[in-house]
């Protein structure tokens, strides 16, 4: 299932990243004694693809030390991605924080910022086995090499608990459809996860939702519809300034649970989640919950990203 993904075109690193982190060679240190004045290095990664533009786009700062979290903001709402991350010392075990900002805020927790992250600071670091800190705790991520490049990362995602959704008739009435074939719940992890299930991949396709109502909703609206191991998703979260979402790492493990405790598929099989294709940005994901229904023991999501741009930016 995921051979294009792994044998897919990879990201060139030129220096070993020496670029992003400047006193490596020399101290083999991930930072500088001091952050940099004013101007500082940052690296665009689309996540959960193999292909140069195409994914979910991704900026990272690999020193976000001394940034006012008012100035992350304002970076984040200046690129204007669905995320950027600015990585901070560990304040435990892991091996860096995360600050995760969306254009309109910050996120405890995001899969596609974690993944494009983990390929960023492994490459930087020349490891396999990384924890990176969130808001919602260490998330430990494994990645697999190509000769020599990372070509797969697979994180272990917090395990979020189903709740009913308490504004179900509002969220189908902005997505213009009449029912869903599961129960409409939430699961929260990092944001508040909605869950629709549609007829069929085509009606996914289809949608035209009333972004205006969507954005009176603190939520991500996932749609969805599939069957066995291929599934097709859409994720629309114009409240979090995300009007549609190319990849969602944080929905994609949701998934995985709320599918299996559905009986759409047994606990311990991993699905392929199609996602972007309606907004250009085609995108795989790969997600398997673990355990049975009364209990989820591990939640994993993997998939590809690929290194396209770098160069500084003036923040100070």
């Amino acid at each position: 299932m995921r051979a294009a993904a792994r044998n897919g075109r990879a990201g060139r690193t030129p220096d070993r990243y020496a670029w992003c982190v400047p006193d490596q060679h020399q101290t083999g240190q991930l930072w500088a004694d001091e952050p940099a004045a004013g101007w500082r290095r940052y690296v665009i990664a689309d996540v959960f693809t193999a292909t140069p533009l195409e994914g979910n786009q991704l900026a990272v700062f690999p020193d976000g030390r001394g940034l006012g979290v008012d100035v992350m903001q304002r970076t984040a709402r200046e690129l204007n991605l669905s995320e950027t991350v600015f990585f901070l010392p560990a304040e435990d075990s892991g091996d860096v924080r995360l600050r995760i900002f969306t254009p309109a805020g910050e996120l405890t927790f995001a899969g596609h910022p974690v993944l494009g992250s983990a390929f960023v600071l492994g490459e930087a670091l020349g490891t396999s086995a990384l924890t990176l800190e969130t808001g919602d705790g260490p998330v430990p991520v494994e990645l697999e090499r190509d000769r020599g490049q990372i070509a797969f990362g697979r994180m272990q995602q917090p395990i979020p608990v189903p709740e009913p959704y308490e504004d179900a008739g509002a969220l189908l009435a902005a997505l213009g459809v009449r029912e869903s074939g599961l129960p409409v719940e939430a699961y929260r992890n990092g944001p508040r996860h909605v869950l629709v299930e549609l007829a069929s991949e085509a009606e996914v396709a289809a949608l035209w939702p009333d972004q205006r109502a969507l954005a009176h909703l603190p939520i991500y609206a996932n749609t969805f519809a599939g069957r066995g191991p291929a599934w097709k998703t859409r994720i629309f979260a114009p409240y979090h300034g995300v009007p549609e979402d190319p990849a969602t790492g944080s929905a994609a493990g949701p998934l995985a649970v709320h599918l299996a405790r559905h009986g759409r598929i047994a606990f311990g099989d991993e699905i392929e989640i199609r996602q972007g294709e309606e907004i250009g940005r085609p995108s795989r994901l790969y997600a398997r919950a673990e355990g049975s229904p009364d209990k989820v023991e591990r939640l994993l999501v993997g998939g590809s990203a690929v290194i396209v741009a770098r160069g500084e930016y003036r923040l100070s």
